[in-house]
């Protein structure tokens, strides 16, 4: 079942907001949908107030309460428009010269734009972030960052923001982004999100963001939608408008829902996670945690030569955990060379499997082992992955961790043999993580999710991760970062970290993130960051972060050995402890609030379900309203008094 809830306009949305806010500055309510042709400009009514498309440059506006928006800044080389037709609630002009029709019409108080191109080629557009009165961008990255437009890092290069294009599929976790503007804000949502990125890129000073489109046959992305929507100016609100659109259209599922259809998944409320290593895998570590009064842990382990024992797995379920393989059906490698079993398949999958490129090269694996799998010869075989799911469980997993499917790096394949574009390859991984979720009913898990795969997946690792493009730079540095030897407890994983100032400000900052993640799924997937980022990975960032699971309501990874357990296996018991009640009360509820109490950003609140839980995190240094620095309060419903944890520096 898909959670949906009564259709409301976007215009009663905002009365609402601006009702709760004191005031009724966001306008009034359009009776009426259709578009009107006022000059060379379509007027459409949106919300409470009315956009504005000029037909000569594509270039946006909105009214609202007298004061004029811009939306979008006007595309480039469009050629002379034709003329407008107006179609019932629609209107429809081309751009011959570019063989482009425009669509225009309004859905659920948001203007709704649809170009089609009758051949290849990219458009620029929408131009945002041009308005005057624009103070910061919005941006889902990992959880999700506000950065103010004229802040100096992020419009610098120490960031690794701009001028990198961000794919809508993988470089966003979600296709939507924000403004504030002022007293209001905006937002932009991308249906259409194979074939477009977006890049930061700063103008004057300012961040502006321009979006990208390639429109091509063979990739099925010759319609390219926008929506623009008027929001209030909460940091969230464009994730709120995003939530609302998954909503509508039937794309969004409960995690509660999915507790009822496999009750297993229940497990995870309350649960840190952690992947074990050699010694940690054993059933004397499971009772070493039950010792140490880890009440539910959620346990992975790399698909080696070496998985956890059927005893194990047994103990571990015992002690009311979820235990199973990290595996990838996303690479190959010759057989006789594979440097790990999930790389080997049987007969000739390798070479034959691979994806292949247009000009008929193999496309390389990660990190240049072996190549990509596609997972179009995968489907057409499906006994393959099949085999092997049932080789992995065979000693009683009841979790399955499918790395690289959820995380929207997308191949166009020209093999001719199993032939697939991007669009096939997302279908053809969600098949197949829905075989596993729903018909072998595994608590299921995969990479860095973005919320096309949410129904499908209980869990993820990777999108609580604010990642920067300069983390993978120092990742590849293995004398800083750690290579994967010894084997038992591979560097890369345990090895202490400094990160580098730059780093720390762009992915842990707590003045610039902001939950736009948690805002729109929070209640639909448990989401939790990177395996390789586990908590004493990073020793100056352990505060920040403790802070942050409890804020957002989300649980802490970790890696574990028997000697991990033994030098930290009280501060984690102290933590899980403190955060398996908060989580199990509202790790189903939906985050309805997050706000900055001061201006610095760094006392922050969140609020989820109907106040089944409130909490305060103090990043500063200063008391606010007796919360001292470096703690957070948490309030259940019912409590007498919130539950306080603070962290040392």
């Amino acid at each position: 079942m898909r959670y949906r809830r009564p259709r409301r306009t976007r215009a009663a949305v905002l009365i609402v907001a601006c009702l709760a806010a004191g005031t009724t500055a966001c306008g009034r309510t359009d009776s009426t949908a259709t578009p009107h042709v006022d000059g060379n400009r379509v007027v459409i009514p949106m919300g409470g107030a009315s956009a504005e498309v000029d037909t000569a440059t594509l270039a946006v506006t909105a009214d609202a309460d007298g004061q004029q928006v811009e939306l979008s800044d006007a595309a480039a080389d469009l050629g002379t428009a034709g003329p407008v037709r107006i179609e019932g609630e629609t209107a429809r002009w081309t751009y011959p010269e570019r063989a482009l029709t425009v669509s225009v019409s309004a859905e659920d108080g948001r203007l709704r734009v649809t170009v089609h191109s009758d051949r290849d080629g990219t458009l620029a557009w929408p131009r945002t972030g041009g308005d005057a009165t624009a103070t910061a961008l919005e941006i889902p990255r990992g959880e999700g960052l506000s950065l103010p437009v004229r802040d100096p890092f992020w419009n610098g290069s120490d960031a690794g923001l701009v001028d990198s294009p961000l794919t809508l599929t993988s470089g966003l976790s979600m296709p939507f982004w924000g403004y504030r503007l002022g007293g209001r804000g905006v937002s932009y949502v991308v249906p259409t999100d194979i074939g477009t990125s977006l890049t930061v890129r700063s103008e004057d000073g300012s961040l502006r963001a321009d979006a990208d489109h390639e429109f091509d046959a063979r990739a099925a992305t010759r319609d390219y939608t926008v929506t623009f929507a008027l929001t209030d100016d909460s940091p969230v609100a464009s994730a709120r408008d995003y939530r609302d659109w998954l909503i509508h259209h039937g794309e969004f599922r409960t995690l509660q829902d999915k507790i009822a259809r496999n009750p297993e998944i229940e497990r995870l409320l309350g649960a840190f996670h952690a992947y074990v290593w050699d010694d940690g895998r054993t059933p004397e570590a499971i009772a070493r945690m039950r010792e140490l009064g880890l009440s539910r842990m959620w346990l992975g382990y790399d698909a080696d030569d070496h998985p956890m024992s059927a005893q194990a797995i047994a103990a571990a379920k015992a002690a009311g955990y979820l235990a199973g393989p990290y595996d990838s059906w996303a690479n190959a490698q010759d057989p006789e060379t594979a440097d790990n079993p999930s790389s080997r398949w049987p007969g000739d999958t390798w070479p034959d499997g691979c994806v292949q490129t247009a000009d008929g090269t193999p496309e390389s694996g990660f990190g240049g082992r072996g190549c990509y799998l596609s997972s179009e010869a995968l489907q057409r075989n499906p006994s393959l992955y099949q085999v092997r799911y049932r080789q992995m469980t065979a000693n009683g997993a009841n979790t399955y961790f499918l790395d690289v499917d959820a995380a929207g790096d997308f191949f166009d394949d020209y093999n001719p043999g199993h032939p697939m574009n991007q669009a096939k390859d997302r279908d053809n991984r969600l098949d197949r993580m829905r075989w596993l979720a729903q018909d072998r009913r595994q608590v299921l898990g995969s990479e860095s999710a973005g919320a096309w795969a949410a129904p499908v997946l209980a869990f993820d690792h990777g999108s609580q991760t604010v990642v920067s493009d300069r983390l993978w730079q120092l990742e590849r540095d293995r004398q800083v970062w750690g290579g994967y030897a010894p084997a038992r407890a591979p560097q890369t994983y345990f090895k202490p970290v400094d990160l580098p100032d730059y780093l720390v400000k762009a992915m842990f900052d707590p003045a610039y993130r902001v939950p736009l993640y948690e805002t729109v799924l929070h209640d639909s997937l448990v989401n939790v960051d990177r395996w390789e980022l586990s908590y004493y990975k990073l020793p100056q960032q352990q505060s920040m972060r403790a802070l942050t699971a409890v804020l957002d309501n989300t649980p802490l990874n970790f890696v574990l050995d028997a000697a991990t357990l033994a030098a930290h296996g009280d501060e984690i018991a102290r933590l899980q402890q403190y955060f398996a009640p908060l989580h199990q009360a509202a790790g189903t509820r939906a985050m309805t609030d997050f706000r900055w109490l001061t201006d610095d950003r760094l006392v922050q609140r969140t609020v989820f379900g109907d106040d089944t839980l409130t909490v305060t995190a103090n990043f500063g240094t200063e008391d606010y309203d007796g919360l001292p620095g470096g703690c957070v309060d948490a309030r259940l419903a019912g409590d007498n008094a919130p539950r306080r944890l603070c962290m040392t520096p």
